[in-house]
């Protein structure tokens, strides 16, 4: 499915691009001949009026006269591109008096539309050969007495423009190769952020239907054997224990499930946040802590100093992350071990610390102890009634709050769980 998204990410960029680059390869050629050819019917005027000073108009006889020296035809041409073809003279009634060079197409003319034109001799398809004329008139005592009318082969522009052409011609597809693997490797940069959320969707909805399947077979195994005729009632009982036991951990791990799904990054709304003191924020903790303590044999000890720095934060929320962390260290530790809860104050953030003296987290696992669903030790989480969201939700609700957690462990000699937090 990547592969098929990622190929028509890469054609459709290839095809877009290669539309853009093929318009503007016409526009870039069709200006460039423009100005090649402005350039040429302006060295061609140049030559022209050269001839034109060269040329001496005769009153009396109706004609022009060529001053000496001139060559106008062939290789010592005063063209500066190529040797004109011919040089006319007509008078102001466009009859032809003179002419040196080709006498082809000697018919008598009308006058010009255009003062450049393109002629193709003998015919007018583009293999026949073309050639540029120019038309301008010839004035003598300020009034027009006749005009003069050259030409000269296209051959050099036409061979300079089907140079450009070539080179564009086989630029195009190679750019647009270029392109193509652009886009292809363009496509799986991009694709790579969907795949990841794809893969780890994928984790999760199998995580969280296996999770489910556990609980959903206990209900479902305990309501078949409480329907069992004649058991005894102390056995009924059992079951329903066991079915509620499933049913709440089912609502537990939905709850989380829903909340990992509703907070999703910052939190936004300004009812939803609000200014308070460290100490307060972490005075139900202490006390959940103490209850924990005295329910699981555990020693509990805190360490809050009276400080007037305050946070901004939705406290619920909070409190919720840092009662996991604290969950967590009562679960994997020992009877009669120590739980802590440490406060530091320090210049933009506060430091708040949970550590234990429990099983403690390998290092390998250190790295993905905050992933939905991971479990370091899988049979011994569900002994201990976790799903693996706990520590999830805990980084979730501490980075939407712009802080920081993390976590330092030694196997056997217990955990450290660090949340920074800016202050207000």
């Amino acid at each position: 499915m990547f592969n098929r998204s990622r190929l028509n990410l890469a054609y459709w960029f290839a095809l877009s691009m290669g539309s853009i680059l093929i318009a503007f390869t016409g526009v870039v050629y069709t200006l460039e001949a423009d100005d090649k050819l402005q350039d040429f019917d302006e060295k061609l005027y140049l030559t022209v009026k050269d001839i034109d000073n060269r040329t001496y108009y005769r009153p009396d006889q109706g004609d022009w006269l060529l001053a000496k020296g001139t060559t106008l035809v062939g290789e010592n041409s005063l063209s500066p591109q190529n040797e004109l073809l011919y040089v006319r003279w007509y008078n102001r009634n466009w009859k032809l008096i003179q002419f040196v060079g080709s006498t082809h197409d000697l018919k008598p003319v009308m006058e010009p539309k255009k003062r450049f034109e393109t002629i193709y001799i003998n015919g007018v398809a583009p293999s026949q050969q073309a050639i540029r004329q120019l038309t301008v008139p010839i004035r003598y005592n300020k009034r027009v007495v006749g005009y003069i009318q050259a030409a000269t082969p296209l051959n050099p522009l036409q061979a300079d423009l089907n140079r450009t052409l070539v080179i564009l011609t086989l630029g195009v597809p190679v750019t647009l190769g270029i392109i193509g693997l652009t886009g292809w490797i363009l496509g799986g940069i991009a694709m790579q952020p969907i795949r990841q959320s794809y893969e780890r969707l994928q984790r999760f909805t199998a995580d969280a239907s296996h999770e489910l399947r556990n609980p959903l077979a206990a209900i479902l195994s305990n309501a078949q054997v409480a329907l069992i005729p004649n058991l005894e009632s102390g056995s009924q009982e059992e079951c329903v224990k066991e079915i509620e036991t499933a049913a709440k951990a089912m609502g537990g791990l939905i709850e989380d499930l829903l909340f990992l799904a509703r907070h999703e990054g910052p939190i936004n709304g300004a009812a939803l946040i609000e200014q308070i003191s460290v100490g307060d924020l972490l005075k139900p903790l202490v006390d959940y802590g103490r209850t924990q303590a005295f329910r699981r044999n555990r020693t509990f000890v805190h360490d809050i100093p009276n400080h007037t720095a305050t946070v901004k934060v939705n406290a619920q929320l909070l409190r919720r992350a840092l009662t996991n962390l604290l969950d967590n260290a009562f679960k994997y530790t020992k009877d009669d071990g120590m739980v802590q809860l440490r406060l530091q104050v320090q210049a933009n953030h506060v430091l708040i610390q949970v550590e234990d003296d429990g099983v403690g987290i390998p290092e390998a696992d250190l790295l993905q102890i905050f992933e939905r669903f991971y479990r370091v030790d899988a049979a011994r989480s569900r002994h201990t009634g976790g799903f693996g969201l706990g520590l999830s939700i805990a980084q979730q609700v501490v980075r939407a709050h712009n802080g920081q957690i993390t976590a330092t462990s030694n196997v056997g000699k217990g955990s450290n769980f660090q949340v920074q937090l800016p202050l207000n």
